[in-house]
């Protein structure tokens, strides 16, 4: 997870050095790389393309997909770190969303723990100049996004074949974010081809990494190094783009953080508890 984590924030890096290029553009290249990977392990493994609960399959794909150009059009607009973190709250959507949707069983403490991350998005834009209200929503809304596709997920883990699912993102991205980008299109050059390139690729490894780990330990763990990311975030934010920020925007960052753990970690063993 670790490696997944690292991989993560290098595509993330990638994605901002193309900033010049449209996120619809960027997420259509990448789902062409992401489709043509599924479909030859699909094939290898001989698995039927297109699943069974083609609905739920469909709408994993639309809110991923739509997920992914909000995430990478902040990506291009704000600070590194701004962006990944503001996303890092989709945990918590997660968790209202199977509570309105799942009748999934939420405690107190889990709300409490929804505020205080949004405290700390409070923080990280009044004291940040470089964040525009509008990106700060989308952010928000990619993150809200997220969440319905993880949603959608949790219905389809019983029925479909992890690689079918992972298949229908791209597979739905693709013909959209194509026509809107083909009004729009950027001729990139050979050195956005390699970054471009090296975004589908590194996400594809991460994204099988991060299975790997989700199959070999308990997920609480596993999401719990997912957020040792906001150190690459920083990491990279001061090394490629010069980006720092004031102690009060830090602080915001690590309460969104705080808050999404502890929903993560705290909640899981008091509902655990609960049960019993």
């Amino acid at each position: 997870m670790l490696l997944a984590t690292f991989l993560f924030n290098v595509m993330n890096v990638c994605v901002k050095l193309v900033s010049h290029i449209p996120s619809t553009q960027v997420v259509f290249i990448r789902s062409i790389i992401s489709v043509s990977l599924c479909l030859y392990f699909l094939k290898k493994a001989k698995v039927k393309v297109f699943g069974n609960n083609k609905k739920i399959l469909l709408l994993r794909g639309i809110f991923g997909g739509s997920a992914l150009v909000l995430y990478f059009t902040t990506l291009q607009k704000m600070p590194l770190a701004s962006a990944i973190v503001i996303h890092y709250t989709a945990p918590i959507f997660t968790t209202i969303l199977t509570y309105l949707l799942l009748k999934e069983k939420v405690i107190k403490w889990q709300w409490a723990f929804l505020l205080l991350s949004f405290a700390g998005i409070l923080l990280i834009k009044n004291f940040d100049a470089r964040i525009d209200t509008i990106y700060l929503l989308m952010g928000l809304s990619a993150a809200v996004f997220s969440a319905l596709a993880y949603t959608c997920i949790r219905v389809l883990r019983e029925s479909e074949h992890p690689l079918v699912i992972v298949l229908y993102f791209p597979l739905v991205t693709m013909p959209v974010t194509g026509l809107i980008a083909a009004g729009n299109w950027v001729v990139p050059s050979w050195k956005d081809w390699l970054l471009l390139i090296a975004i589908g690729l590194l996400t594809q490894m991460a994204q099988l990494l991060m299975t790997k780990s989700y199959q070999a330990e308990a997920a609480s763990r596993v999401a719990s190094v997912n957020y040792s990311g906001i150190i690459y975030a920083l990491s990279f934010g001061v090394i490629f783009f010069n980006e720092y920020f004031n102690w009060l925007v830090l602080t915001g960052m690590f309460v969104v953080v705080a808050g999404v753990l502890l929903n993560l970690l705290v909640s899981q063993k008091l509902l655990t508890a609960a049960k019993k």
